[in-house]
Parts: structure tokens; sequence; C-alpha cells
């Protein structure tokens, strides 16, 4: 089963970048648990576009690891898969940066007719959402948290049938 990781943030905005610095880290192997699959494709998803949606629908799963008002404390990680993921995105639309909704993303996936049936976020709560190129200490934290929560998601979808 071939898996996108789509980290979404604008690295420039501090926390907001969250995302693209998850997937540095896991693209560089520094978290616990080992190496990638191979069957695994890490794209930085930036500030998020239409063109997005191809790669969706050319992945039998998603990932996507984003800032999200989560509304706990900075650097709180928090996984939502399938539908779950399906019933934040749609009731928690955030105004963000992003030239495109992950909303958005999803509705031109499923006009596409491929929303990956296996799919979840992993929403990280930013603190600082302004100028700065490094995520703030609490945020920072989080990425070997978020990178632990990927490699659970890959796990266990290893596990579930085809």
């Amino acid at each position: 089963m071939n898996i996108l990781i789509l980290g979404i943030g604008n690295t420039i905005l501090s926390d907001e970048g969250i995302g693209v610095h998850v997937l540095d880290a896991l693209s560089k192997d520094q978290f616990p648990g080992g190496a990638l699959p191979d069957s695994v494709t890490l794209l930085d998803g930036g500030t998020l576009s239409f063109t997005l949606a191809g790669p969706i629908q050319d992945h039998a799963a998603l990932i996507v690891v984003d800032a999200t008002n989560l509304q706990l404390p900075a650097g709180s990680v928090r996984v939502f898969e399938g539908e779950q993921m399906d019933a934040f995105l749609m009731h928690n639309r955030k105004s963000s940066v992003h030239e495109v909704g992950l909303t958005d993303l999803r509705a031109i996936a499923m006009l596409g007719g491929h929303w990956p049936e296996r799919r979840a976020l992993v929403g990280i709560q930013p603190q600082k959402l302004d100028w700065g190129e490094c995520p703030t200490p609490e945020v920072a934290a989080a990425i070997p948290v978020a990178c632990a929560e990927i490699m659970n998601i890959l796990k266990n979808w290893e596990t579930l049938p085809q």
C-alpha cells in the first residue's frame, strides 16, 4: 500500500510551519521507531494548493500533519483517523494563511473520486503564528511525539487487511 505523508505549513510563520518541520524530521530519521517503509512518500505541502489533489489521488492512504486549533495547550498532539478526520475538518474550519484549506482539498479529492479510505490528521496545537523561522519550544518538543504517532499509524495500517 502506498502512503502519502503530507506536511503542511508556512515555515516563516513560526508554529504554523510545524507540519513541514515534522516532515523534515521524518526524512532524516530523527525520531524513535526506525526508518519509514519504502511505500511511504513524504511531500512538503507548503501552504496547500489545488495541485495537491493529484498526489492524494495517486496514493492509497494519506497522513496529514498540520498546525491545528485543538483548543489544548501549545504542543499538544492529537490524531484523527478516517471519518473522525472528516468530521474534525468539517466542524473546525480554521482561518489560516493557506490559499486553500484542507477541507477544500478534501472536497476536490472526493470530486475526483478518490479520498483515501485510510487517512489520518496529526494535529499539533500552535502557540505562535507570527513571523519566525522556528517553532516555539513547546511546539518543537511535539515533533518527536508527532513522529511517534505517525509510526503508530503506519504500524496499525500494516496490520489491517488491504
